[in-house]
This record gives structure tokens, C-alpha cells and sequence, in this order.
């Protein structure tokens, strides 16, 4: 067969013509045995003229159009708006932000010590101080006294000598009642089971100090102090739930207490807590959007959860308890409520950075940002934080305009 000079086919060619050019069942036939080099040469016109409609989106401007006939035609378009950003001098942080609870840390609860009937119970949310009562049994207070040790026996006989002992002197001398001598201390009494500091002795001095404050706060004046007559606690408390109810036996459940400072408990993946440090400072968002200043001031060293815990059936990774106390009085209006705690584990200071949308990713591999122009400027990247990356490449200077994915 005579070779031909192969035309493409008009619009109105004939249905056998187009049969054979597209693969019919003709196709075989000698008489379109060019037809693969035709389909060819359509293939290479689609791919031409999809790359020129690339570069014209890319660059904006005037695009090449191929007709079907095979004419070349210009046709103007448009300049597309381009987003831009400037490159910014900044500090960037690596920050993780984790769901908490706001509260007043974990509550204690309360068991009476003392046999009678509750005749007195505070408020929840009320604040209870140094020689203030915490409820009434049998119409008689029993107050608070700060200490590390509770009254653990009767305290009356002149010559007792002990950490309890001490706890009672400090009190009733912080409470303003003065007695002679001082036990404990480095010029006190010391007894059995520790220094000094930690011990003191009763004496009858002290017995009449006793006597002169159970007067003043409605105890029965008796100069000595059993167990239950008073609770000691590390501090003031805020009271949490009042469990009982007027009538109730004394010796019950009586109430949970609580720190008076707000606080958030965080649950962090055991694999992550190590990068959290006592200390470290943090901000947590509240519910009406604000952010107020905190600190970890402890970190647990219980894990719960993981996969080993029979009790969970998520499967998920263990988790410890890390606490923030809010070092700023702003979410006064909020006494329980779910927050975010932003943490900060790296910052890097007066660094490059541009939006992460800015990033082109380069078949050879790396980064470039594109200036308006069209012009690339290869980057290395760095800390990456909040949609903002760090960047550092030749040319790229503070103010510089890159082009911004939309």
C-alpha cells in the first residue's frame, strides 16, 4: 500500500474513518495500518497542550491554544490574583496543646474522730483556716491546726514528749496564745525518735495556754487535747462535698476537702511525659477563649491505662496525671470546666519563618518558597509550630514576599 501523508480528521469525516483511527474492530485492516502512529500524534497533542495550560496557570498570562483543525491561536487571559505573605523575623516554640480539667485537684475526704453527733457542717466551697472549725460534734467546734502530724493519743500529762506535742505549741502560739519555754526546737526538750526540732515537751504552761484558747473557741476548758479534738492538716482547705448530714454520727464519712487554689489535671501518654518538667511554665485556655498563665507543679509517677490494665478496654498507651496550679486569678468565674494547656517544650529565638502553605516540595527533593515573580528560592527547613515553619535559604531575607497556596 502507497504510503500517505497522514491529515487529522475534520469534524464531519466519516463514521468508517473514525472507526478505524480509535481502535474498531477495522483497525486491522492494511488500509489503516498507520493508525498508530496517528493515535500517537494525538497523544502528543493532548500532552502539549495540557502543559502549556499548566504553565499558563502557574504564570498567569497569555495562553497557546491548538484547534482541531491544527491552527495556533493566542488567546488573552486574565493575571490570576496571587496570595503572597511576607518572610517575618520571629521566636517559634514547639508546642503541644492537651485537653484538662479544671478544678481544685483531687479531693480527700474527711472521717470523724470523735464519737457524738454532727451538730455543724460548713458550706461547700467554704475556706477553713488555722484555729477555725471545720463542723461541730455534740455542739462543740472541732478546729483546724496546720502540722504534719495528728494528735495520735491524749495530750494533758506534763513531760509528753513528741511531734504531736509540737504541732499543738506552734499553733497555739501562731493562734497568739504565749506560754513559757519553748518546746522543741534547738533550745527545747528533745525525746525518743528524732531531733530536737521535731519533738516537744508538755508542760504546764502549755496545758494553761490550752485551756485559755478551748475557752475562746467553745471547747470545754480541760488544758489537755485528745484524739479528735482537733484535725490537722497541712494547710488551709477549701471543702469539697459535705457528705453527712445533721444527726449523723461523728465517726462516719463526713465531708471531702480539697486545695483552695485552682488547678488542671492533664493526662499525658506515659511516652510523652518525660519531655514535661516540674516547674515549666504553660498557658490554658479557658472555655471563653482567654488564656491565663500556669506552672506543672507535679508530675505522677502511677500510670493508668495501656494495654496491661485490665480495666481498659481501649487498648490504648498508659497515661500519668501531670497538675498545673494557675498562677493568675483570671478564671475566677470558673470553678470546674474542660480547658486546653498549651505546653512548650523547645523555642527557637529570632529565626525566619514563613507559612507552612509557602512550602514547595522539589522532585529532586527539599523545599523551595516561589517569589511573585515566578523565581524559586531553595530553603532548608526547621521547627515547624502553629502553621508557621522556619526557614533559612540564600537570598531569603526579612520582608521578602513568597507566594502563599491558597
Amino acid at each position: 500500500m502507497a504510503s500517505t501523508e497522514y491529515e487529522p480528521p475534520t469534524a464531519d469525516g466519516d463514521a468508517a474513518y473514525a472507526d478505524a483511527a480509535y481502535g474498531d474492530a477495522e483497525y486491522a485492516d492494511a488500509e489503516y495500518a498507520d493508525a498508530p502512529a496517528r493515535r500517537s500524534w494525538r497523544r502528543r497533542a493532548v500532552l502539549v497542550a495540557v502543559g502549556i495550560l499548566v504553565v499558563a496557570g502557574v504564570a498567569g498570562g497569555a495562553a497557546l491554544v491548538i484547534g482541531d483543525d491544527g491552527s495556533k491561536s493566542t488567546a488573552a487571559a486574565g493575571k490570576a490574583a496571587v496570595k503572597t505573605a511576607a518572610v517575618q523575623r520571629t521566636d517559634l516554640s514547639d508546642t503541644q496543646e492537651l485537653g484538662g480539667t479544671l478544678g481544685y485537684g483531687s479531693e480527700k475526704p474527711v472521717k470523724g474522730a470523735k464519737k457524738g453527733v454532727v451538730t455543724w457542717l460548713p458550706a461547700s466551697g467554704a475556706t477553713v483556716t488555722r484555729g477555725k472549725p471545720l463542723y461541730k460534734v455534740d455542739d462543740h467546734p472541732v478546729p483546724v491546726f496546720y502540722g504534719a502530724t495528728p494528735l495520735f493519743r491524749k495530750l494533758g500529762k506534763p513531760g509528753t514528749k513528741g511531734p504531736d506535742v509540737k504541732v499543738v505549741a506552734d499553733n497555739l502560739r501562731a493562734l497568739g496564745y504565749d506560754f513559757d519555754g519553748v518546746p522543741g526546737g534547738s533550745g527545747g526538750q528533745t525525746g525518743t525518735g528524732g531531733a530536737g526540732a521535731d519533738q516537744g515537751r508538755f508542760t504546764a504552761s502549755l496545758s494553761a495556754a490550752i485551756k485559755r484558747w478551748q475557752k475562746h473557741v467553745g471547747m470545754e476548758p480541760t488544758g489537755s487535747l485528745d484524739v479528735g479534738d482537733v484535725l490537722v492538716l497541712p494547710g488551709q482547705v477549701r471543702v469539697g462535698v459535705v457528705k453527712a448530714q445533721l444527726g449523723d454520727d461523728a465517726a462516719g464519712q463526713l465531708l471531702t476537702l480539697t486545695p483552695t487554689s485552682k488547678a488542671v489535671t492533664v493526662s499525658v501518654d506515659t511516652t510523652d511525659v518525660g519531655s514535661i518538667k516540674k516547674g515549666a511554665k504553660v498557658s490554658v485556655i479557658l472555655p471563653d477563649g482567654k488564656e491565663t498563665p500556669g506552672e506543672v507543679s507535679g508530675i505522677s509517677r502511677v500510670a493508668s491505662g495501656g494495654g496491661a490494665d485490665s480495666d481498659t478496654d481501649s487498648g490504648g498507651p498508659a497515661k500519668s496525671d501531670v497538675t498545673v496550679h494557675l498562677t493568675d486569678s483570671a478564671p475566677g468565674k470558673f470553678d470546674a470546666a474542660s480547658v486546653r494547656v498549651r505546653f512548650t517544650s523547645q523555642t527557637r529565638h529570632d529565626v525566619l519563618t514563613v507559612p507552612v502553605g509557602a512550602l514547595l516540595a522539589l522532585s529532586e527533593g527539599g523545599y523551595a518558597v516561589q517569589q511573585p515573580g515566578g523565581g524559586l528560592i531553595a530553603v532548608k527547613t526547621g521547627m515547624f509550630s502553629r502553621g508557621m515553619v522556619e526557614v533559612t535559604g540564600k537570598g531569603l531575607t526579612e520582608g521578602t514576599k513568597v507566594v502563599v497556596s491558597s
